[in-house]
């Protein structure tokens, strides 16, 4: 008689170690680079709350990173970015600013303004009628880009009254 089967379960996969859990990952924030992430506070309860915060850091010489390598750095304006990204509901706040008598805020909210003007939305409504600045991001050009900037917030500031 000839007998063929198992004579039990078969040989069980050698056992692994356990793999240690992978670290939590960073919480991605969109438009954030690894750079700025350190900067956040933890929470924004809303656009609103975000563009505040990012108006009361305008003032903040020590609000910046870099950008662009060791052989060409460049200096990444936090809170003004992040306003021009925010875009249309940071354009009161900004406005509010173009009264600064401090010099740096000022030059730093003319250039979120001239970002946040170029917002999608708004161009559609405004038949792409956006702040256009000369040179930006040099204090010794404020006077000309806030006559530019009033200029455009007499034709535009209505939308925000």
């Amino acid at each position: 008689m000839l007998l063929a089967g198992c004579a039990g379960a078969p040989p069980a996969p050698a056992e692994r170690p356990a793999a240690e859990p992978a670290p939590p990952p960073v919480a991605a924030v969109p438009g954030v680079g690894v750079e700025e992430r350190d900067w956040l506070p933890p929470l924004f309860s809303g656009v609103e709350d975000e563009a505040h915060y990012y108006i009361s850091r305008l003032p903040d010489r020590r609000f910046v990173t870099t950008y662009g390598g060791e052989e060409h750095p460049r200096p990444w304006y936090i809170a003004a970015e992040r306003l021009g990204q925010i875009g249309e509901p940071a354009i009161p706040l900004l406005a509010a600013r173009l009264e600064s008598s401090d010099e740096y805020e000022l030059m730093l909210a003319l250039y979120a303004l001239m970002l946040a003007s170029q917002d999608p939305s708004l161009m559609a409504a405004t038949g792409g009628d956006t702040l256009e600045l000369g040179s930006v991001l040099d204090p010794r050009h404020n006077a000309e880009n806030l006559a530019l900037a009033r200029a455009w917030w007499q034709r535009q500031g209505w939308r925000w009254e």
